[in-house]
């Protein structure tokens, strides 16, 4: 799931410490979703989707689409 989130941040040039600040998510814990494959509990990716101004359905992979 984080390759989806890296694309907004790239196609963004926005920084994982700026997306902490934005969304109120603790760095560490950002940090653990990018380098230690945790997933984000919904209320994290809602948060994350509003910062990075996109649709949940952003961060759905052809895998859990079917």
């Amino acid at each position: 799931m984080w390759d989806l989130v890296q694309n907004q941040l790239d196609k963004q040039s926005m920084s994982v410490y700026r997306l902490s600040k934005l969304t109120g998510i603790p760095n560490p814990t950002i940090f653990s979703y990018k380098n230690n494959g945790v997933e984000p509990t919904f209320s994290n990716m809602v948060k994350i989707a509003d910062a990075l101004g996109v649709s949940l359905d952003e961060f759905r992979s052809d895998e859990t689409n079917g």
